[in-house]
């Protein structure tokens, strides 16, 4: 063996022994019942032995000392070589089932892992920098126990259980579903991953810094149009448009019952082995822009705001899926172009970051070019106590 190899090879051993009496950041070991039930057997066994000078006692407690070592050293081996990968399918939203997957892999040579359990937790979290402490007995105006009930009712945390063998080299899959409880941004992570093995007298414990920041788009909701309104498509436009007169193609969609299949996009339905229907620029013509405006004077009631978000974030996605969203802003922000899926998207991760804001918000600019359609600002306005109502051109077409 060259003197490299027999370097490396000390370095290892050295890293080894290090790591038992020092573990990392995060990694802790704590004994079960049956662990500190041993603890104190051996603590027995050995005052005894001492004051009998007995040989067997010795041997007891010598095999006792060894279980609890020889646990301790397994419970290490069955974690390390052990990588895992969070694995978030977006888009997460209000109410709706959430599947987080952790894939695994055992990097060891020759040992498997076994009986292992992953603690997942999601917390809703704000951007920017932390609030300034400050005391709960001086705190004006705050409920504590409320704001310790709230805070724990929008977390979820869960546990999931490897219960199978994970041999040398070998990879699995494991998954944990939770339900977003409300709107914002939500840091889902890997908060540790323990283990009993392999005789239960210890737990070993070890954290990760595993951990990813989606956004949690509002709630779906239910609402009524009104008959008459200036943006709703006729009935049957799509069968009515004739050869010649649809205009440039824009863009591609799902094809939905009462489609005209003379518009069937036939090569990119054989690509994606779905049905997609050809959109075209006159039958773009009734497009709406949407402006959702936040202003805390308006906007007074938390549930209000909720069912606002809501609304618009239902409305423009029924309005994309009909070709009839042009474009989105938010406050005194500039009209976005909703071309594609990733516009629409971009629209509802601002949504589910968006606040009351203490000043109204210039309106954007209407303008339009010559020769352009006619252009419809949708406009959010509360609809009663608790209800919420969208206009258009001055016209209320919906309400929620």
């Amino acid at each position: 063996m060259s003197a490299a190899a027999v370097s490396r090879e000390r370095r290892f051993w050295r890293r080894v022994l290090w790591s038992l009496l020092w573990p990392r950041r995060h990694e802790r070991i704590q004994p079960t019942l049956s662990g500190v039930v041993l603890i104190g057997l051996s603590l027995g066994i050995g005052t005894a032995a001492y004051n009998s000078a007995s040989n067997i006692l010795f041997i007891a407690l010598a095999l006792l000392l060894a279980c609890l070592i020889l646990s301790g050293v397994l419970a290490w081996l069955n974690l390390r070589g052990l990588d895992w990968r969070l694995e978030i399918q977006p888009p997460l939203r209000v109410g709706q089932e959430a599947e987080v997957g952790l894939l695994l892999r055992n990097g060891k040579n020759f040992m498997p892992t076994y009986a292992l359990w992953f603690e997942f937790a999601a917390n809703p979290f704000e951007r920017g920098a932390p609030p300034k402490p400050e005391s709960t007995i001086t705190a004006k105006g705050i409920d504590v126990w409320a704001a310790l009930r709230k805070s724990q009712e929008a977390e979820a945390s869960g546990t999931v259980h490897l219960r199978t063998r994970l041999d040398p080299g070998g990879e699995a899959r494991l998954e944990w579903t939770f339900t977003p409880a409300r709107r914002g941004l939500l840091r889902i992570e890997l908060r540790g991953v323990g283990s009993l093995f392999p005789f239960g007298f210890l737990r070993k414990m070890t954290g990760t810094d595993l951990r990813r920041e989606l956004p949690v788009w509002p709630a779906p909701v239910e609402y009524r149009r009104f008959a008459g309104a200036a943006p709703a498509r006729p009935e049957g436009e799509l069968r009515r448009a004739r050869v010649g007169n649809e205009g440039e193609m824009i863009a591609l969609r799902h094809y939905e019952s009462g489609d005209s299949h003379r518009l069937i996009h036939w090569k990119a339905s054989a690509r994606s082995r779905r049905l997609l229907i050809r959109q075209f620029s006159s039958q773009n013509s009734d497009a709406c822009s949407v402006w959702v405006r936040t202003d805390a004077a308006v906007w007074t009631g938390p549930e209000q705001f909720e069912l606002l978000m809501s609304f618009a974030a239902t409305l423009a996605q029924d309005l994309f899926r009909a070709g009839r969203l042009r474009s989105t802003a938010i406050d005194g922000g500039r009209q976005i172009p909703a071309k594609r899926v990733a516009d629409l998207d971009s629209f509802l991760d601002r949504l589910a970051e968006a606040h009351p804001l203490p000043a109204p918000p210039a309106p954007p600019a209407a303008a339009q070019a010559p020769g352009r359609p006619r252009f419809n600002l949708l406009t959010f306005e509360p609809d009663g106590p608790r209800g919420v109502a969208a206009f258009a051109n001055g016209i209320k077409i919906a309400a929620a």
